[in-house]
């Protein structure tokens, strides 16, 4: 289907619903001349970008505008950090908001894990006296938002490891298995968290990243400032996400589910054209783990000597480390080619 027709349907369904209030699958498979199949993918794109709800579930569901439903269930709260609990936090944030009942198993697993690595993040390298907490959970999604003001997620990574700069220690952040505190954590929080959730933010100081699952995509910004750090989760109540999956994909049982896996988005390293110094500072502790996905979706340039860096010298020193791509253009895919038949001559 054209995308002019799919946006038009998709406008449809937003009228129908802004004149009727709600409406099953049944009506509007009939206002709008579709299957239920070509229905349910204009309306989880909907759903994704916010812009409808859904409540109940199978055939007796109903779609509604976002903001017209009942209001959302919420709980808020400003925490001193010295000595919290953040497993009692939960479960009193999970009581008050009845998670146990108003999710599924798995979304409130996730939920739990989420909450509680990025509320202990807080308290254990924030430096910060107070952060404030805020979950909301209605219809459509069940989200959290957690900010103190402390020293700021990326300033603390430069600053642990002697980094050139916050930039360089957002991409150790990225690549997982990054931590200040190596004796009391693994890195691998805000790896995992980012990979459940369908949606989540990580802002501090001039750095926001975004990791969107329904645009399978990871997007970096300059906001304003913002001193310390704030994180926000996103997880659809329509999610069937399970925390295992995502703990698989990364350590699954053939690397003796050890955190053995990472993907790293290219293009957050320089838009365009991708040079050495920026392989220097891509390949720098990759040797942690066993297998590496570089994915160059938007990636428009490769230099020579990027992928000489990484797919003949480094692979050369890391022979068991299994280097995979993906997203590639043909004359990125020529580069690397190139890089890994020099590697293979010598």
């Amino acid at each position: 289907m054209p995308e002019n027709r799919k946006q038009n349907k998709k406008q449809e369904i937003l009228d129908y619903l802004e004149q009727m209030g709600a409406s099953t699958s049944r009506p509007l498979c009939e206002r709008l001349g579709i299957s239920r199949q070509a229905l349910n993918l204009h309306i989880r794109a909907l759903i994704n970008t916010g812009k409808i709800m859904k409540t109940g579930t199978t055939r007796a569901a109903q779609y509604h505008l976002t903001g017209s439903g009942p209001k959302p269930e919420k709980f808020s709260k400003t925490l001193r950090l010295a000595s919290l609990d953040e497993s009692a936090v939960y479960d009193d944030l999970a009581t008050t908001l009845n998670l146990k009942s108003e999710l599924s198993s798995d979304q409130e697993t996730i939920i739990h894990y989420a909450f509680t690595e990025m509320l202990n993040n807080a308290i254990d390298h924030s430096k910060a006296d107070i952060c404030e907490i805020a979950v909301s959970l209605d219809a459509a999604i069940i989200e959290f938002k957690i900010r103190e003001k402390g020293v700021g997620v990326f300033h603390s990574i430069a600053s642990r490891f002697s980094l050139q700069d916050e930039h360089a220690a957002m991409i150790e952040l990225i690549k997982g298995k990054t931590t200040t505190m190596p004796a009391a954590h693994s890195g691998e929080g805000i790896f995992f968290t980012s990979n459940a959730a369908d949606k989540f933010t990580l802002c501090s100081h001039n750095i926001q990243l975004e990791w969107d699952k329904f645009k399978q995509d990871v997007f970096v910004s300059r906001p304003r400032y913002n001193k310390g750090t704030m994180v926000h989760f996103i997880l659809n109540r329509s999610s069937r996400t399970k925390l295992e999956t995502v703990f698989a994909r990364f350590a699954p049982k053939e690397f003796d589910f050890e955190f053995s896996k990472t993907k790293i988005m290219i293009k957050l390293l320089k838009p365009e054209y991708i040079s050495r110094s920026e392989a220097k500072r891509l390949v720098v502790n990759l040797d942690k783990f066993r297998e590496v996905e570089l994915d160059f979706k938007s990636v428009s340039q490769l230099g020579q000597g990027f992928a000489d860096e990484v797919f003949r010298i480094f692979a050369n020193k890391n022979p068991l480390i299994a280097l995979k791509t993906s997203n590639t253009n043909s004359s990125i895919q020529a580069m690397i080619n190139h890089a890994v038949n020099s590697a293979k001559a010598i």
